[in-house]
């Protein structure tokens, strides 16, 4: 029997929330309730920030309520803060994506909070969510380096995932949020997350400086089934200008299924998307296999000049 590995999606906040050219809401919409028919686990749908602040997400209600649900599929959020999550339990969010950093710098540049307000504001959050049933994943950024404070002490990281398994949180990512990490760090700083947390444990990277996809395999090979990554490698790192961002949702699936994983994707679905989706930002995405195509599809033989 194959072993299950979950992709969770986050091209619809991760991925719009960089782009500068607002994107329909019927278009969000019709990506999403597209993305519902590819086999997720979890499709990151929105963020429920401050319009102001990102104005790209701004229709995080008019987005939520509109989608086609699909039950298969959790449709979460990234939710900044208490009024953010009462917004996203009005909305019928099925779980909330809390974020902070491990990094000191990185966590007040960001969120200009210290780690400790970050945390205690995460824990209202938190509490919060429990009261209403509502699943609780918590990210933390840079766990695998800082642009700003550069390596991160391991045990800096593994006390934040003791600290949030207390919290008896469904879920923690690990981010690779500007592309530091390496396959033999991810191999090393995951399995010790797993043995202290026994929810389900996600890794996020970033493919900046093009080790993504050796990453998911170090992942993979330390014990975790859980991965973020972005249709059409869409999104991009602030502080590493030009440089691509998240992972490559097909790119994972198409490795992944070739290994002999069970990923429960549909491939051509998921490239018929990531098409759709170069049209709408109207650019090429980072995609190689949406270029090259997956290696079952063959070429004729080019004909011989005589």
């Amino acid at each position: 029997m194959k072993e299950t590995i979950a992709l969770n999606e986050v091209v619809t906040r991760d991925g719009f929330q960089s782009e500068k050219a607002f994107i329909a809401t019927h278009d969000k919409v019709a990506l999403v309730n597209a993305l519902s028919q590819c086999g997720y686990r979890v499709i990151e749908v929105t963020s429920f920030t401050s319009p102001k602040a990102i104005p790209m997400l701004s229709d995080a209600e008019e987005v939520m309520a509109t989608i086609d649900r699909n039950p298969e599929v959790v449709y979460s959020a990234l939710i900044p803060n208490l009024r953010g999550a009462q917004r996203a339990i009005d909305a019928g969010v099925d779980m909330f994506n809390l974020v902070m950093s491990v990094s000191e710098s990185h966590n007040r540049s960001n969120l200009r909070m210290s780690c400790a307000e970050s945390s205690a504001a995460l824990s209202e959050v938190i509490d919060l969510a429990h009261q209403h049933n509502i699943r609780v994943n918590v990210s933390l950024s840079t766990s695998f380096g800082c642009p700003i404070e550069g390596s991160i002490a391991k045990e800096r990281v593994l006390d934040w995932v003791s600290h949030f398994a207390q919290r008896q949180v469904w879920g923690l990512s690990l981010c690779d949020t500007t592309g530091m990490a390496y396959p033999s760090l991810v191999s090393a700083l995951t399995q010790q997350a797993l043995d202290l947390f026994t929810g389900t444990l996600t890794l996020h990277f970033h493919n900046t400086r093009g080790m993504g996809l050796a990453n998911v395999l170090a992942g993979v090979q330390a014990g975790v089934r859980s991965f973020d990554a972005s249709l059409g490698g869409l999104g991009g790192c602030p502080y590493a200008p030009g440089a691509t961002g998240n992972i490559t949702t097909e790119e994972v699936v198409h490795m992944l299924d070739l290994m002999g994983f069970d990923t429960g994707m549909q491939l051509d679905k998921l490239l018929s998307a990531a098409h759709h989706l170069t049209q709408l930002v109207g650019r090429t995405l980072p995609s190689q296999l949406l270029k090259a195509g997956p290696i079952t599809q063959l070429h004729k033989a080019p004909l011989q000049n005589h």
